[in-house]
């Protein structure tokens, strides 16, 4: 099997980590995902992975907190969440490398550019964490951020709904659900389904985006291959 893509950066929200469960690591979950990661390894692709936190923390509905703090709360979970998914494709024989944008030496290598193309050239699958470790901005900006330095084909974002939806599939039956998108359409209808600041970042830089359902991890491998599978926004 060709791969149309050569180098791939995976955004997985840290639900889809969770499980039926809900919350936190269902590690069973975790590995369900990972096996398609080394098919695609096995076809030859390229594989970088930016992994959410908000099965265990979303800086966003902390109340009275103070942002910056939840923030930095919330990108630890992410961290928990990379040293889950590194587990679990070591285990199926990957070699891995977890880099964090906030500095923890004795956990995982600070994120280096050129260090994270060299371990893709090398066969390795990096698992980002951090997001761009600042505050105020979404694991969705730090996905676009990182798909751009690295030079990216394209960003997967693995999410729990197959695609695109003019509204809420899970309130409206009636819902549409979109082939293709551009990045205009995106921002102009506040579709939601990535942060604004991330489809304004790759809308200027042309990276597109494929959404698609986790819910089967084989569509990875579907959606690597070329098969039509959820909304590409371009």
């Amino acid at each position: 099997m060709t791969p149309k893509y050569k180098r791939v950066l995976l955004k997985l929200s840290g639900e889809a980590l969770a499980g039926s469960q809900g919350h936190g690591i269902d590690f069973d979950t975790v590995m369900d995902i990972c096996r398609p990661v080394k098919t695609l390894r096995d076809m030859g692709c390229e594989v970088a992975i930016v992994v959410g936190g908000g099965n265990f923390w979303r800086g966003r509905s902390s109340g009275k907190m103070d942002r910056t703090r939840a923030d930095h709360m919330g990108m630890l979970a992410t961290v928990i969440n990379a040293l889950g998914v590194a587990d679990g494709l070591e285990q199926l024989g990957l070699s891995v490398r977890v880099q964090t944008a906030i500095a923890m030496q004795e956990v995982a290598e600070p994120y280096i550019r050129n260090r994270a193309v060299r371990h893709l050239e090398k066969g390795r699958v990096i698992v980002f964490g951090c997001g761009t470790g600042n505050p105020f901005f979404s694991t969705d900006t730090g996905a676009a951020l990182r798909a751009a330095e690295i030079e990216a084909d394209i960003i997967l974002k693995a999410t729990m709904v197959d695609g695109v939806y003019d509204s809420d599939p899970k309130k409206n039956p009636e819902a549409k659900r979109y082939e293709e998108l551009t990045f205009m359409e995106v921002l102009n209808q506040n579709l939601g389904v990535m942060d604004m600041t991330a489809a304004s970042f790759c809308k200027d830089r042309g990276i597109p985006w494929l959404v698609f359902s986790i819910e089967d991890p084989e569509n990875i491998v579907r959606a690597v291959s070329g098969e039509a599978v959820g909304t590409l926004v371009k």
